[in-house]
């Protein structure tokens, strides 16, 4: 080996050792050093609220409870419908509506909620059920003394879709009745609302007059604009003779004339005794 190298590497020996050298010691960790992390709360578990047996969302069997009740009033209506009135019990129901399948909570929520609270549904004294008609009406008879008593009282009329609702046959008895009742079709939903034909109201008016009635046409014209156009042709029409009303804003109270104001008398049991002393 080259002398030059090996004296190379003896000085670098010394030098190396001549440098004094620091150990880094890990510091031992005392209790108080170490830094207390804030305790994480731990979820408490909560378990699930309990499902209600009495809401249909959440009763739990073989389809969809609302359905079940759906099918069990369209039953009801059709066999009220076909003139079978007597009432059923809850299992009669389903044994005919062919849903012996559903659930004892299904049952519990139709017979404590569903069935009571169904505007379509009449539950009985013994616990069973019937359906509920708009109107109890059955025949021709029964059905115009309920549109006379709506006119007499002034109730208005009757829908159609209410009649049909209440009783089997309907056109065929309309069909009997003919001159008896008037039909109108509401603009806003398109339904038909039946009236009583009261024949003794009617007027006997004049074909020539009524063309010409219709003939005039009054779009757009107020009752003002037509009382001045009667005016101008020696025609008066007619004018409210009733009793006006005064406008409380403006009609002021009279106010009540002031009493003379009164004073107290003192001293009156010696009025015989005083004696008035006028200057000399």
């Amino acid at each position: 080996m080259d002398p030059a190298l090996l004296k190379d590497r003896e000085a670098f020996k010394k030098r190396a050792v001549a440098v004094p050298v620091v150990e880094n010691r890990k510091r031992e960790t005392t209790p108080k050093d170490v830094k207390k992390r804030p305790a994480i709360p731990s979820k408490s578990f909560e378990p699930p609220p309990p499902k209600d047996p009495f809401r249909y969302k959440s009763v739990s069997g073989t389809g969809n409870s609302f359905s079940v009740l759906a099918k069990i009033v369209k039953y009801m209506k059709t066999r009220h419908l076909e003139g079978e009135t007597h009432e059923l019990s809850l299992d009669e129901i389903l044994d005919e509506t062919s849903q012996m399948d559903v659930g004892t909570r299904q049952k519990t929520w139709l017979e404590q909620e569903a069935l009571k609270s169904n505007p379509k549904i009449e539950v009985t004294e013994d616990g069973k059920y019937k359906f509920r008609p708009p109107y109890n009406i059955r025949d021709r008879r029964s059905l115009f003394k309920l549109l006379e008593k709506h006119d007499q009282r002034g109730l208005g009329g009757i829908l159609l879709d209410d009649i049909r609702e209440s009783m089997a046959h309907v056109d065929v008895v309309l069909k009997k009745l003919e001159d008896s009742v008037l039909y109108v079709t509401r603009p806003t939903d398109k339904k038909v609302v039946l009236f009583y034909n009261d024949k003794s109201v009617q007027l006997n008016v004049d074909e020539y007059l009524q063309k010409v009635l219709r003939s005039v046409a009054t779009d757009g014209v107020d009752d003002a604009k037509i009382e001045e156009y009667l005016k101008k042709r020696g025609i008066h029409s007619m004018q409210d003779n009733g009793s006006k009303k005064v406008n409380p804003i403006l009609k002021r109270k009279r106010a009540a004339p002031k009493k003379a104001r009164q004073y107290k008398r003192h001293n009156e049991h010696l009025g015989d005794v005083l004696q008035e002393y006028n200057e000399g």
